[in-house]
């Protein structure tokens, strides 16, 4: 817990509705490719295609989400989002059961689960940001923060012992029913949600659809953090799977060895998301943008230089732990910084549009790191991402002004 600070019932309603899908997430995660390898018997092809082209549809079919949903009431958007990714989930293992399971359907169900993350996490941002005092919301998110790290360290490891003892449908079940209950944990937060009242045009136009990347795109603080995000998480996210190839493959490390090199440095997830608020108090919520800004992009590079044994499973896990940590650090700033740039109105469509962008550019990078990984190797690939990364500080808000706060107040909930 980065804080002691108390943030009341609701939000610790809220806090726990994250918490178990969040290590359902952990639970089930990869779970569709090894579903897709060893269930389907598809080839490497399909399973790259599962993963860019559910995220990239996806995020398409979100984009209308962030505009709809802004003049809504946030915690029933929230619970039909969990609803649907729980059926979508335990689709799957109905259709094993019945012998009716498909490649398509595996696609269709990771491009429905890629859209309701997405506008789950624009709804509950928007809820939140109504829920809690400005003050408070950096408390919250480095609990989120340390919440999806926590997740991320303990549950691949707990769902790959349960594919190996119950099946791959045991994780996706999992996962499933973790968004029920996340459902049921929002259902009890309580309390009236007042309705928005929607300015200007009575019904959903055009224009509304580009609203938040117009908000984006013309705030000085946010453009720079936006265009960084965006090229950050994507490179970053594109070398992963080279990376498995290298190590597992070309290196020999054993899966166990694999495993702990990607458990283990999530540790620094809860480093970085306990520093947070204090170093924000200490230095400032600008400077700290900066400084884990740049130091997260210091550390993928390192990734080209492992060698076999245990001095190269070694350096994975200092590279990783260095920038899980600052990732963490930054995640949680940024993320308060955001709501506080952002106003009321236009919360819900400020952060589909972000999350739809990141999105987009992952699935963009993952699949050209791809095609440069089977031209010149993964070594050359994980590097050439690295060292991309090192310029990525130059697109961090340098300027003091473009940190001042041109959001309206949020309207507290009752």
């Amino acid at each position: 817990m980065p804080s002691g600070r108390a943030l009341g019932r609701r939000f610790r309603w809220l806090w726990a509705s994250y918490a178990v899908s969040s290590y359902g997430s952990g639970l089930g995660f990869g779970a569709f490719p090894l579903i897709a390898v060893l269930v389907l018997h598809s080839g490497p092809t399909q399973v790259a295609a599962l993963s860019a082209a559910g995220r990239a549809v996806g995020a398409v079919v979100a984009v209308p989400l962030g505009p709809w949903m802004e003049f809504r009431r946030k915690r029933p958007v929230m619970v039909a989002t969990d609803l649907i990714r729980c059926a979508a989930l335990l689709s799957v293992p109905a259709a094993f059961a019945l012998g009716r399971l498909s490649f398509a359907q595996l696609l269709v169900v990771s491009v429905v689960v890629a859209a309701a993350n997405i506008a789950f996490n624009a709804a509950s941002g928007a809820f939140l940001k109504a829920l809690l005092p400005p003050e408070d919301l950096l408390v919250a998110n480095g609990r989120f923060e340390s919440t999806s790290w926590s997740a991320t360290m303990v549950g691949p490891p707990l769902g790959g012992a349960a594919i190996g003892l119950f099946g791959p449908m045991t994780t996706v079940v999992a996962d499933g029913v973790s968004y029920l209950l996340s459902a049921l944990g929002i259902r009890a937060i309580g309390g009236k949600e007042p309705s928005p009242v929607r300015t200007g045009a009575p019904r959903l136009r055009a224009a509304d659809l580009l609203e938040g990347w117009r908000h984006i795109l013309t705030h000085p603080g946010l453009r720079p953090l936006f265009f960084n995000a965006m090229t950050v998480n994507g490179l970053i996210m594109a070398s992963e799977p080279l990376l498995a190839v290298l190590l597992l493959g070309r290196l020999g490390f054993a899966p166990w060895q694999y495993g702990l090199a990607f458990a283990a440095p999530c540790l620094g997830g809860l480093v970085g998301s306990r520093l947070a608020r204090r170093l924000v108090a200490r230095s400032g919520q600008r400077r700290v943008l900066l400084t884990a800004g740049v130091l997260r992009a210091c550390w993928p590079v390192g990734l080209a230089f492992v060698r076999p044994g245990v001095p190269g499973l070694v350096l994975v896990i200092v590279i990783q732990f260095g920038l899980v940590t600052c990732c963490a650090l930054f995640n949680p700033v940024l993320a308060t910084y955001r709501l506080d740039q952002t106003p009321a109105d236009r919360v819900a469509r400020t952060l589909s549009a972000w999350s739809v962008g990141t999105s987009a550019a992952i699935a963009a990078l993952t699949a050209v790191w791809g095609l440069l990984a089977a031209l010149t190797g993964p070594r050359v690939a994980i590097a050439a991402a690295g060292v991309l990364l090192l310029a990525t500080p130059l697109l961090l808000p340098r300027r003091a002004n473009a940190a001042r706060n041109t959001a309206e107040p949020a309207a507290s909930l009752p």
